[in-house]
């Protein structure tokens, strides 16, 4: 164990529960940089004084030098620690469990649970446990066993989303049996295909699922919904069934055209209505624009970075432009759903990006309502930046 001083003024933050290991925080932060301290080795955090504060691990993440754990000086991480924050994640959710018409969802959701750096999704008897540091892998044998031991599945995957050495590690199926090459999952009783065998992805965001079905039941009968970064239709399949009058999804990755054409047929929708077209977005609007179309719902969900040959998008520098090109293709009175899963802009710096995007089009505004993220992901209330997901449904008023 490593012991690690932390700045006064940010002790009391640590003391009600603040999460994240933060470099600012850290007393001789250099001795990481410049040692061979490797991750995963477990950080007694002290006040200046030495008084015992908190127990975590070292683990390098975009956000952080690693995760609080306990504030018991006396707990020993073993299988049974990680068993016991897994088992009652898992008890937090079981209405998911006991749903009939959705079988894919989070079942542990990293600070939010308790562990920082991991997460664990369900998907039609399969788990998916994702790790986001070298860090939280190193326990990667105790969250297995702890995993297998909480529940009953048909196959565990394993996936790193840091920079490793595919020779040292495992990164795909760690117990039980392959998935099958179509696994179909249900959320509200609609169905799609997920995957394990393409990177990061697993062929839907689950933390839009009450995004999703409000578009569904609120905002889509009768109407021409646009659906821009679509990935493998989500939306737009929730739409079609909500009675849209047409669908079109816009997504530039060429594997984005089957995976859509996928959900709609396992949906029993025909494509004469539902258009797919795989194109760079900001080609899209020059050219939606040149034949003045219009469409009554345009979803607005774009990643928080996306690089493309001609343009390299972040969400927090070019959000108002892009969404100034989408009021251009919104009717009057119709409604755009703004979408932004950055951690670090917070659900008010969102709705001051809508308001210059609003300016930069000429255009007025209303707000018909907000979501963030569904119970399955839960978050940390000292943590503002684990409540990441901000949805606003927001009207046009010309």
């Amino acid at each position: 164990m490593f012991e690690v001083k932390i700045y006064d003024k940010y002790v009391e933050q640590f003391k009600k529960g603040y999460p994240l290991i933060f470099k600012e925080a850290i007393m001789g932060v250099q001795l990481f940089d410049a040692s061979d301290i490797q991750e995963g080795i477990l950080l007694k955090l002290l006040d200046e004084r030495g008084k015992y504060l908190a127990t975590g691990y070292y683990g390098r993440q975009n956000k952080g030098y690693g995760w609080v754990l306990s504030k018991n000086d006396k707990e020993v991480f073993d299988n049974a620690f990680f068993q016991r924050k897994i088992y009652l994640a898992i008890e937090k959710r079981m209405g998911l469990f006991n749903n009939p018409k959705t079988n894919a969802f989070r079942v542990f959701n990293g600070e939010g649970d308790g562990i920082g750096g991991l997460t664990i999704d369900f998907l039609n008897g399969y788990y998916l446990i994702n790790y986001y540091s070298k860090g939280i892998y190193s326990f990667n044998a105790h969250i297995l066993s702890a995993l297998k031991n909480s529940v009953e599945f048909d196959g565990i995957y394993e996936k790193l989303r840091f920079d490793h050495d595919q020779a040292e590690v495992n990164n795909g199926l760690v117990l039980g049996n392959p998935a099958p090459e179509s696994l179909i999952i249900k959320e509200n009783d609609v169905k799609f295909r997920a995957f394990f065998d393409e990177g990061a992805m697993t062929g839907i965001f689950l933390d839009q699922r009450e995004v999703r079905r409000t578009i569904k039941f609120k905002y889509t009968r009768g109407k021409d919904v646009l659906n821009l970064f679509s990935y493998t239709g989500a939306f737009s399949v929730f739409a079609a069934l909500g009675g849209a009058k047409s669908t079109t999804s816009v997504d530039l990755a060429n594997r984005s055209y089957e995976h859509t054409k996928c959900n709609f047929e396992l949906n029993n929708l025909a494509l004469d209505h539902n258009h797919i077209i795989v194109e760079d977005v900001f080609h899209y609007f020059k050219f939606a624009a040149k034949k003045n179309q219009k469409f009554d719902v345009v979803i607005l969900d774009p990643p928080s970075f996306a690089k493309s040959k001609d343009y390299t998008f972040s969400a927090e520098r070019d959000y108002p432009e892009l969404l100034a090109d989408a009021i251009q293709l919104t009717h009057k009175a119709g409604v755009i759903v703004a979408s932004n899963n950055s951690s670090n802009i917070s659900l008010e710096k969102f709705k001051q990006i809508i308001g210059k995007g609003f300016n930069l089009a000429k255009a007025r505004f209303e707000i018909l309502e907000i979501h963030q993220l569904p119970k399955d992901f839960r978050t940390n209330l000292h943590y503002d930046e684990s409540n990441y997901l901000k949805v606003v449904f927001v009207r046009v008023l010309k």
